[in-house]
């Protein structure tokens, strides 16, 4: 994938535009222009569609949604955590306060090391805050860090088993 960087200078160098012409005719300094290029300085696709606008083009973006590429382990792992999400309602997650708590205490308890003494912290504070928006991201989040979280999860015993058994069926 080409950077953002890359695309402007593909661009000035096609139009024969240099740093300091383009810095006049969009109004950002020259050495802001030479941060970007450099890529010392990341361009939002906004700033960077302003700049090509200024040597007549406009900026693309593709955006398609490719499958994420996770072990059976994460996927299943996912798949338990995505259903228990969709029970997460702020009343639902002080009904299981009691029992997160008691989760919370076994794992402190059996785990060592990062990132899952972070992690731990994190989920007890999101349970303490009931900060549920950031609970459904750790839930059904696909980045590293959420699969991660959802090693040392405190929302074990939630599901209802039916509910697991066919997301476990599923999930083989």
């Amino acid at each position: 994938m080409v950077g953002r960087s890359e695309v402007l200078r593909e661009v000035m160098l096609e139009t024969g535009t240099t740093q300091s012409e383009l810095a006049r005719v969009s109004g950002v300094r020259q050495s802001s222009i030479s941060q970007c290029l450099s890529g010392k300085v990341n361009l939002s696709d906004e700033q960077l569609d302003r700049l090509l606008s200024c040597m007549g083009y406009r900026l693309e973006v593709i955006r398609r949604a490719v499958p994420p590429d996770l072990t059976r382990s994460e996927r299943r792992s996912w798949m338990l955590h995505r259903r228990l999400s969709a029970h997460l309602t702020e009343s639902d997650l002080e009904g299981w306060r009691p029992r997160i708590e008691r989760n919370l205490q076994r794992l402190r308890a059996g785990v060592s090391g990062q990132p899952h003494l972070r992690n731990l912290d994190r989920w007890e504070s999101m349970i303490e805050h009931g900060d549920v928006l950031a609970l459904h991201r750790a839930l059904t989040g696909l980045d590293r860090e959420s699969i991660e979280m959802r090693e040392v999860s405190p929302l074990g015993g939630l599901l209802p088993p039916e509910e697991r058994s066919t997301v476990l069926r599923l999930a083989s």
